[in-house]
């Protein structure tokens, strides 16, 4: 468990001691029976690309096309990394409408590239019409 981004060993143990509680163990067993997916589906899986993979992505801003809920749901679908402030780590900014002053200044700063949606989102397709 602790091979995985940013799971250390404190949420690790957490996780074990979570699961060897039979309380909780029998509230899982009660919401899968209840009809709570506790899985992703073979076609949303196949639906994750590697498009942004390694890429830590910023988002700012208001959208239009999609949510921002979905906006970060489709960085982790492509293997990018959702991050919430603008570092030299920061790969780009995929910035909405009325993008935070302070973010902007930073990344103008730190050379960080700035993507619309039309330009992420083509970003994504592009890759995925290649494979």
């Amino acid at each position: 468990m602790i091979s995985v981004d940013e799971i250390g060993e404190r949420i690790a143990q957490s996780v074990v001691q979570y699961f060897a509680d039979s309380l909780n163990v029998e509230m899982i067993t009660r919401l899968k029976a209840a009809g709570l997916q506790m899985s992703l589906s073979e076609e949303k899986l196949q639906a994750h690309g590697d498009s942004l993979a390694g890429l830590s992505i910023v988002i700012s801003g208001t959208f239009s096309i999609h949510s921002r809920d979905e906006y970060k749901a489709m960085i982790e679908m492509n293997g990018g990394k959702n991050v919430g402030s603008v570092s030299t780590k920061t790969s780009f900014i995929l910035a909405g409408e009325n993008m935070g002053p302070e973010k902007l200044k930073k990344a103008e700063n730190l050379g960080v590239r700035i993507v619309d949606e039309v330009t992420f989102l083509s970003m994504i397709n592009d890759s995925e019409s290649e494979e």
